[in-house]
């Protein structure tokens, strides 16, 4: 198709600009055995070890989260990222993520171990001096040590620099006193090494890390917090009255606090995506088995259209995200690969691919709220009772668009790291929203009669970027350095930049494996996501563009949203045929 923009394969915000190749991307269907049997083993340890306890793990029995921890160390599920010569297996962060994928299986508990295992010690990993990881990370690798991650405070969620904590040094050299408090500090109850962040001498510039031990001396956790969901977790307040902490625990240099924050939160948010993939695939499955149980006018539930919209709906939802999720990993790992055990440059791979990072947090994290709703609703008055677990699914699905930046946060950090890239000289932007627009005056909408496999969708997809960048250049040129206060406009376009992503990752995955299912779910997720640009492009170009000019983009619009119409009920129908023989997820690898 000559729908192609031209850049550097693989590069962060790089989808937007060309059209890629099925064989450029990983899809799960490419997972190779080791991953295979890590998935098996973090399945097994989710079945026999958490399942049966969901109940004394809600009720926050003492010690149960550490015991599992420690039975997740021995399997070598949390040690995944945490070098060889630390006890660790220092694998792949595919493999890191789908051990987050498969443990969401276990209710609040997939925050212990997810908190555990990334922000509670992957600042040591990435930052840390080989004295401290020598010290903290053979004891992470196992869990004899569990760690926890002290950002947040009362008065600075959004704005981590915001904080108030404070790091004095003290006239010797040898401590920094820290004064402050925490909050929302998950593993806070029991967790023994804390990374905290403190500004020093209460300077914004130097806000920096620090690793904390309990056993410190004016250091202490408050009550557990009353949560609506993920009650299996501890959640609980920090306080710091003095405590003296050595030089050699401050993590990176003074001042290297934001990069230490901002990095870790990267890869946290591509984990927290893959997390809500794996919540999405369980709800689905409990959607699918009950509505093949459930008897209503003498025949199951499962045999009314309505029904079976909603359990093809959820399917392909978690489709095209778990598509998009795994892509964005490929990239980063295949950047990695080049020079692996080069802490630096890991960290400039995953930043790289940030903007990836942030879309499959937004993308998960509303697909699992989205079907943890639907699946109360195939269950009906059941389904807010405790006795299916439903419930549960429910309440724990919503912390999701809070943690790792919420939602909004992320959705500004999309288009504002692509045009970050294009200022930079990394991403050729500018350049083909230039050439973009003067193909869109000439008419060039690329209606070449392609009847290849997907092609329509390839099609829109290709206009669809091309929208995308007629109303980002057409914006930049407007607000100038003013663009970042258009929120709402920024957010319209970090929504058609997902639908994009989520569209061309699932057509991407179809292509590649050929099968009939996935080319059903990719149809219909393209259709849907091009009818929803059409309004986000809509109200994008109507703040900033008026009178002729509005008129003659709303236009291009029409044209560039132009697609065939196609039988989505029926294509649902067939697509829930398939859940249901499944009895949940019909793309699982």
């Amino acid at each position: 198709m000559s729908t192609e923009i031209m850049t550097k394969t693989g590069q962060g915000g790089g989808f937007l600009l060309k059209e890629m190749d099925p064989q450029d991307v990983l899809t799960p269907e490419d997972f190779n055995d080791e991953i295979k049997m890590i998935k098996q083993t973090t399945d097994e340890y989710v079945d026999n070890e958490i399942q049966p306890v969901l109940e004394r793990l809600e009720k926050l029995e003492p010690g149960l989260n550490q015991t599992l921890l420690r039975k997740a160390g021995e399997l070598g599920l949390i040690a995944v990222e945490i070098p060889e010569k630390y006890g660790g297996s220092d694998l792949s962060k595919l493999a890191a993520t789908v051990v987050a994928e498969r443990v969401s299986g276990s209710g609040g508990f997939s925050t212990t171990i997810g908190s555990h295992m990334t922000i509670g010690t992957l600042p040591i990993v990435y930052f840390g001096t080989e004295d401290q990881k020598a010290r903290y990370l053979p004891k992470l690798a196992t869990a004899e040590l569990i760690g926890a991650y002290g950002l947040t405070e009362p008065g600075s969620g959004s704005d981590a620099l915001g904080a108030k904590t404070m790091a004095k040094l003290t006239a010797d050299g040898k401590h920094y006193i820290l004064n402050g408090s925490k909050i929302f500090i998950s593993n806070g109850g029991f967790a023994d090494i804390f990374i905290i962040f403190a500004k020093v001498d209460g300077e914004r510039k130097k806000f920096s890390a620090f690793i904390v031990e309990r056993s410190y001396q004016g250091f202490s956790s408050g009550a557990e917090e009353k949560k609506m969901g993920i009650k299996a977790s501890s959640t609980t307040p920090l306080t710091l009255e003095n405590v003296k902490v050595p030089v050699e625990n401050l993590l990176g240099n003074v001042g290297d606090g934001a990069k230490i924050a901002f990095n870790i939160l990267n890869i946290g948010r591509f984990k927290l995506g893959a997390g809500c993939v794996g919540g999405a695939k369980k709800g689905l499955e409990k959607g699918a088995k009950y509505a093949q149980e459930r008897e209503q006018f003498g025949v199951p539930i499962s045999s009314f259209g309505m029904i079976q919209g909603k359990l093809a709906e959820m399917a392909l939802r978690t489709f095209a995200v778990e598509s998009a999720v795994y892509r964005a990993i490929g990239y980063i790992d295949d950047r990695i690969d080049n020079r692996k055990g080069d802490y630096d440059y890991e960290l400039e791979a995953i930043e790289e691919f940030a903007l990836e990072c942030s879309m499959s947090k937004v993308l998960g994290s509303e697909l699992v709220d989205y079907v943890a709703d639907e699946t109360v609703q195939v269950h009906g008055g059941y389904g807010y009772t405790q006795d299916y677990g439903v419930e549960r699914l429910y309440r724990d699905s919503r912390i999701n668009r809070i943690f790792e930046g919420t939602n909004e946060i992320n959705r500004l950090l999309i288009p504002g790291r692509l045009l970050k890239n294009a200022m930079n000289g990394s991403l050729p932007l500018f350049e083909t929203i230039e050439r973009v627009t003067k193909e869109i005056a000439a008419g060039k909408f690329d209606t070449n009669g392609d009847q290849s496999l997907l092609a329509a969708e390839k099609q829109a997809i290709a206009n669809l970027k091309k929208c995308t960048l007629l109303i980002l250049g057409g914006a930049a040129q407007k607000y100038e350095k003013t663009l970042k206060n258009e929120q709402e406009l920024l957010g319209c376009l970090a929504d058609m930049m997902m639908a994009i992503y989520a569209s061309e990752s699932a057509c991407l995955r179809a292509l590649k494996s050929q099968n009939k299912d996935m080319v059903t779910a990719a149809q219909i997720y393209v259709n849907d996501a091009v009818e929803q640009g059409a309004i986000w492009a809509r109200t994008a170009l109507s703040r900033f563009k008026k009178g002729e000019d509005l008129d003659r983009g709303l236009g291009m619009v029409r044209k560039l949203t132009q697609h065939p119409p196609i039988d989505t009920v029926g294509l649902r129908r067939e697509l829930a045929q398939a859940v249901l023989k499944e009895n949940g997820y019909p793309f699982e690898y």
